[in-house]
Parts: C-alpha cells; sequence; structure tokens
C-alpha cells in the first residue's frame, strides 16, 4: 500500500466552491479565490468488475496505474487470476493543477514482457467537490476499439486543498516508483523450497481418497508439483526454487487441490509461508496446516544469499579486469570441486547491437529492447525508441546451476500501452559458446526453425568447473515457472507420432534383420551371425555389455574425426516445425473460431496426454541415438567415463556383491536421509541430451556475408 500522505494539514484558508453548472463547464479550478497552489488528492482503489482476460486461461492478472501529465503517481499491486479484483488500496497524490486529469490504465502482469493493455478511463478532476468523499465509477475503455466493453474500476476519492510548499514531494515520489521498478529486475537471494509429504489430506473424490497436486506462488513466479495418484498421504520429494525480490521477503502462498480429468479441479486446502520470518542460510521444516480443508503439508524452506546476477554497461567488464578475472577463475578451479556443488559456473553476457530489425510500428521503425534468459533467470535491456539498428551495449552475469542450459536472447518491439511485438529469438547452448568472441547471430522465427530479419551482436564468456557440470547432470533438471500451458495441436500430435514411429521402426527394422539371420535369406550373413552368437554366448560376462555401448561410442567418434560423419541434418523434423508454426499464425488469427475438439474439455485433455506421452517416448529414443552420434560431446564423454567405469567394476566384482551394495542403499536411504529427493541418474542424464527437435531449434544459422563483423569493420575503415 502506497501512502505517501504524511503532510501536516496547515492550511486554514477559506476555499469557495463553485457549485453553479453551466453549458461551458465551469469548474472549480476557473474561480480565482479557490486555488491555494495545491491539491492532496485521496484515492482508494476498491475493486474491478468484469475485466478483459488477455491470457490463455481465460484470466488475467491485473494492477492499475495512476498517472496525472504523463507521470506514473501510483502502481497497486498485482491481483492474479481474477477478472473481478478487489484491491483496497489507499493511495495519496498530490496535484498542482486540477486542468490535469488522472488518468487509470489497467495492464495484464506478464513478467519479463511488455504487460497487456486491459483498458483505461480519466476522472476530470474539475468535477470534484472539495473535502467531499465521493464514490466513483469509471469504465474502461481502449481508443483503438472504442466499441469493445472492457470492465469497470470502482474509486472512492477525496480532494482537499494543500499549501504550496510541499510541491517537491510529487517529483520525489514519481523518481522513487521509478527505482523501485528499474531495480525490480535483480532479486536478492534464492528461496529453495522442497516438498516432502502431505498427511491426513482431505478425501475429495467418491472412492474416499484424492489425486492431490500443489501450486506455489511467490509474486510472478509459480510452480506446480507432480500429482499423486489416489491417495492421502502423498510423497511428492520435489524441490522448487523461487527468486527474492524484497529485502523483507514475502510470502508464498500454498494451495492443495485434487486433480479431476474431464472437471474443474477440486480444492483442497491452502496455507501460507511468510519468508521475513525465516533466518537464512539456514533449513528450516515446516509443518502446515491447511486452512479451509483438512489435513498438513510438510516443507524444507531454505533462504540463501543472491547468485551472481547483474546488468551493467558495457564500459563495466568484470572479465577485463585481472584480479577479478582470477577471483572468478579461482572459484572455478578443479581443485574447488565440493565447494557449493549447485555454482557451477560464470556467464557473462554483452548484447551489444542489432542490426537490419523486422519493421513494426507504422512509422517505418521498431522500439527494440531485449530479454535475456538463463532457465528462471530473466533480465532486461533498455528500449531504444525509433530505431531498426539499435545499440544497447549492456553486460549480463548469470550463475550458472547446469552447464547443460540453453541462453535465449530474445529481442522485442516496445508497443506503448499494448503488448510487446517479437522481433526474432536466438537459443544458444552453453556448451557450444566459443569464449570471447563477438559474434553475430541471425534471428529466428518463435519456434527457432527459420530466420526471421535482422542480426544480433553478442559476445559470451563461459566459466565452468567441469567436474561440478558432470556431477549436476546426474541430478533433476532446474523446471521453468514461465512455461506455455499445454495445448492441442494437429500439427504437433503428427509430429510427436512421426517421430515416436521412427524410433518404433528401428527397433522393428533390427528385428527384422535378426529374424533375416534365422532364416538364412543371406547365408554368408547368417554363417557369421551363427558363429558371433557362439562366440559370445560361451565367452559372456556381464561387463562387456558396457563395454559394447564404449566400443559403438569409440566407433562413432573415430567415424565424425575421420570426416565420415553419420549424422544426418533432420530436415523432416524441421519441415514438420515450420508446418506447425504456420497452424500457429493461422491459430492466432482464428482464435474465436474453435474447433468441437476445443469445446469438449475431456477429450482436449486426453489428447493433450496423448500428445505429450508420443513426445516423451520419442524424444527418450532420440536422446539415445544423439548420445552415440557426439551431437553433444561433452555429454559423450562423459558416458565413456561412465561407462568405463562400469565395465571396471563388472569385471572385478562378483555380481552378487554389486547387487548387494545396491538393494542394502535402496533399503537404508529414507533412514538416513528421511527427506531426500528421488531420482534416477540415468533419465537425469539423458533429460541434457537435446532430442532431435531441439538439435534444430539450436542449430545455428548461416548468417549473411554482408553481416560478418570483420567485413563492417572494414567497411567501416573505408
Amino acid at each position: 500500500m502506497l501512502d505517501t500522505c504524511k503532510l501536516k494539514s496547515a492550511c486554514n484558508l477559506p476555499f469557495v466552491y463553485n457549485k453553479k453548472i453551466n453549458t461551458a463547464g465551469t469548474s472549480n479550478a476557473d474561480v480565482p479565490l479557490a486555488d491555494p497552489g495545491m491539491y492532496q488528492l485521496d484515492i482508494t482503489l476498491r475493486r474491478g468488475q468484469s475485466l478483459a482476460a488477455r491470457d490463455r486461461g481465460g484470466t488475467s492478472d491485473p494492477y492499475v496505474k495512476f498517472k496525472i501529465g504523463g507521470k506514473e503517481v501510483f502502481r497497486s499491486k498485482i491481483i492474479h487470476k481474477n477478472l473481478n479484483p478487489i484491491w483496497e488500496e489507499k493511495a495519496c497524490i498530490l496535484v498542482e493543477h486540477l486542468r490535469e486529469p488522472l488518468y487509470i490504465k489497467v495492464f495484464d502482469y506478464d513478467f519479463g514482457l511488455q504487460d497487456d493493455f486491459m483498458g483505461s478511463a480519466f476522472l476530470d478532476l474539475t468535477q470534484l467537490e472539495l473535502n467531499r468523499p465521493a464514490d466513483v465509477t469509471l469504465t474502461l475503455k481502449d481508443p483503438h476499439y472504442p466499441d469493445h466493453y472492457l470492465g469497470i474500476i470502482l474509486l472512492s476519492v477525496v480532494l482537499t486543498p494543500k499549501e504550496g510548499e510541499h510541491k517537491d514531494v510529487f517529483q520525489t515520489q514519481s523518481l522513487r516508483l521509478s527505482d523501485v521498478h528499474r531495480k525490480s529486475h535483480l532479486w536478492r537471494g534464492i528461496v529453495s523450497i522442497t516438498l516432502i509429504e502431505g498427511r491426513d489430506l482431505k478425501a475429495m473424490d467418491s472412492n474416499g481418497l484424492s489425486d492431490p497436486y500443489v501450486k506455489f506462488r511467490l509474486g510472478h513466479q509459480k510452480y506446480k508439483s507432480k500429482i499423486m495418484p489416489k491417495t492421502l498421504n502423498p510423497q511428492w520429494r520435489e524441490q522448487f526454487d523461487f527468486h527474492l525480490y524484497e529485502e523483507r521477503g514475502g510470502i508464498i502462498d500454498i494451495t492443495a487441490w485434487d486433480k479431476d480429468a474431464g472437471k474443474r479441479d477440486d480444492f483442497i486446502g491452502r496455507c501460507q509461508v511468510d519468508l521475513s520470518a525465516l533466518s537464512r542460510e539456514q533449513t528450516h521444516k515446516l509443518e502446515l496446516q491447511l486452512e479451509e480443508g483438512e489435513g498438513h503439508l510438510v516443507l524444507l524452506v531454505t533462504l540463501t544469499a543472491s547468485a551472481t546476477v547483474s546488468i551493467s554497461d558495457l564500459s563495466v567488464n568484470s572479465l577485463e579486469d585481472q584480479k577479478e578475472r582470477e577471483e572468478i577463475l579461482r572459484r572455478y578451479s578443479p581443485l574447488r570441486i565440493f565447494n557449493n556443488l549447485k555454482d557451477v559456473g560464470f556467464l557473462q553476457v554483452k548484447v551489444i547491437r542489432a542490426e537490419g530489425l523486422m519493421v513494426a510500428d507504422v512509422t517505418g521503425k521498431s522500439d527494440p529492447f531485449c530479454v535475456v534468459e538463463l532457465n528462471n533467470d530473466r533480465l532486461l535491456t533498455h528500449t531504444v525508441y525509433k530505431n531498426l539498428n539499435p545499440e544497447w551495449n549492456k553486460i549480463f552475469t548469470f550463475n550458472i546451476k547446469d552447464i547443460h542450459s540453453i541462453l535465449e536472447v530474445t529481442v522485442y518491439d516496445e508497443d506503448g500501452d499494448r503488448s510487446a511485438d517479437f522481433l526474432g529469438k536466438v537459443a544458444i547452448p552453453l556448451l557450444s559458446i566459443q569464449n570471447g568472441e563477438q559474434k553475430a547471430y541471425v534471428l529466428k522465427n518463435k519456434q527457432l526453425t527459420g530466420p526471421t530479419k535482422g542480426v544480433i551482436y553478442l559476445e559470451i564468456d563461459v566459466i565452468f568447473n567441469a567436474v561440478k557440470a558432470s556431477l549436476r547432470t546426474l541430478i533433476p533438471k532446474e523446471q521453468k515457472y514461465i512455461e506455455e500451458e499445454n495445448r492441442l495441436s494437429k500439427q504437433l500430435l503428427l509430429r510427436n507420432f512421426i517421430r515416436m514411429k521412427r524410433c518404433v521402426m528401428v527397433l522393428v527394422n533390427a528385428a527384422y534383420y535378426v529374424n533375416s539371420c534365422f532364416d538364412w535369406d543371406s547365408p554368408p550373413r547368417s554363417l557369421a551371425a551363427f558363429v558371433l552368437f557362439l562366440f559370445v554366448v560361451w565367452n559372456f560376462e556381464l561387463y562387456m555389455i558396457p563395454l559394447v555401448l564404449l566400443l559403438l561410442l569409440t566407433w562413432n567418434y573415430f567415424l565424425i574425426i575421420s570426416g565420415k560423419d553419420n549424422r544426418q541434418r533432420d530436415t523432416v523434423v524441421e519441415d514438420m516445425l515450420e508446418d506447425e508454426e504456420e497452424e500457429d499464425d493461422k491459430d492466432d488469427k482464428d482464435s474465436e473460431k474453435k474447433g468441437f475438439i476445443n469445446k469438449i474439455y475431456a477429450i482436449q485433455e486426453v489428447c493433450i496426454s496423448v500428445q505429450n506421452i508420443l513426445d516423451e517416448v520419442a524424444s527418450f529414443g532420440e536422446r539415445i541415438k544423439n548420445t552415440f552420434n557426439w551431437t553433444v560431446p561433452f555429454l559423450s564423454w562423459l558416458a565413456i567415463v561412465a561407462l568405463c567405469v562400469f565395465t571396471v567394476i563388472l569385471y572385478f566384482i562378483p555380481l552378487r556383491y554389486i547387487v548387494l551394495v545396491w538393494g542394502i542403499n535402496k533399503f537404508t536411504k529414507k533412514l538416513r536421509s528421511p527427506y531426500a529427493i528421488d531420482n534416477n541418474e540415468l533419465l537425469d542424464f539423458l533429460s541434457r541430451v537435446p532430442s532431435d527437435v531441439q538439435v534444430v531449434q539450436y542449430q545455428e544459422l548461416k548468417l549473411d556475408p554482408s553481416h560478418s563483423p570483420c567485413k563492417r569493420k572494414k567497411n567501416n575503415l573505408g
């Protein structure tokens, strides 16, 4: 709640209000004796009704801006997922001239992007009676679509006269607000939450059980746990990280739900965690009673200091400072393996400039700005107005928690009160970066499958500890709290089906090949297979399984370095991705013409599940193939090390001992670490290997020779 009204009421001058109303619209501002030089406007922002939906889920995250004379004087809090928000916030604004109306603008909050405009209205201050409270109902309008109904905003206002000696308060208030918003992109700490279990939750289904899951929200950040079927005492063992923006902490809202296929999920209960009451650098075990429901949730909450995340100008370069560079190199040296395993490396991104961007405005120009993302870390540049060749000259630094992360740089056009226009995007795997090289990247479309207009010049440096990076590969990936909602797409369903079919056909063809050996379709081949079968079975030992996989990896490696690369560019997947983008564009244009399948929620949910399962199965097969194809050399070398270790272990240690150690570890794991998060190291490893779709998305497009940095320098010299 904003409250800047701590001014003493020192003015008791007589004030005359002209109640006469004529055709000329006489107002109190026109009365000579009625202007003491400054007014105080007390506003209570009550609520909104029937606001416009701007999110895919049919809701919005509305907040309100108050402006006078083009300056923002108040911004409300954000009410998430609500078209009838209740704010009940008070603001005290000092007004110099009543001729300036109070503009009210409502926006839908979109983290990191331009917020969506939901409507505006204005309050004519000359029509207010002094010292008399008034309830005001304002109808929201969009100047571009005046016939559209966008809902209403309800206010309570009181206008009182003040002396002119406090005129500087207005400017101070605006500066303070802008300073807060400028700093809001940087966080001061990390909140790590481990969702352990639920106890005695409320039964929501007819069988006396529930299918519970939990939602977490801290400001704009939100996570959703996995669904635990048919239980009132679920064991989740999931971990989430939130960014902490406020020094005081903030409050995490937690809600428990019961999953119901085909209809709205049932509400089980809610609770909150007040972070300001928790000490830093310490793990707290919390057992929270669910309000408006039954049962408890058990959590582990840890608050830690901020990661290495910053924004600076190009003149401030930490890697060019020899002392700072040596300190960074020392922090990630091979000798400091066990010092904070989560701190894998350091990333510095110089966003220098862009050239030849797409025209987004009717003036033939654009107002571009950049969004730089690494997992859940998202930072923004300033906007360069009216320019297709902007220069940002900004440096962003990030803390690397997973070396297999993808750096995403997206260029948008700022569009005033409306949603930002997409201009282009690049996705760069950290392991593909060449340090210290200023490089021009061709901007891609939203699907990352083809070029769009323009290039962006980046200079990137990555410093990391290889051992920490390898160990991090064997634990689950960090979940993103900003993810697109699952959507049903005919093209996406077809693409995933074809991808899975190709993986299955590899197995089918292998089975046909083996069967042909038994049928003696080719006598020499069958004879060789028979001799190999006798030799392998007679001499088989368990260590030969990882040894064969090791030989396969080595064979492919020598094929690649000898120039006989058997990896082929997957043009089929690329073509399907481009077709999918065309379908998306068509869906955006015809969003109001929904098909029959979109009207039946249950069928749609089943289709989305099938679509996702096909994607997971196809991706699993493609990831195995790409591991042996050396698509990511770091991961293939890691696989070679692991296979060598397994081969040696299986060769020297009897199998019964290995199984015995595995079983003892499994049975005693919960006794030794009651709150340990279960994971499968092999699946975690494969999750870092890109699928064929991701290979297409991450591959770098060829640069037009006219955009070469070297050629540009020569042209400048000439």
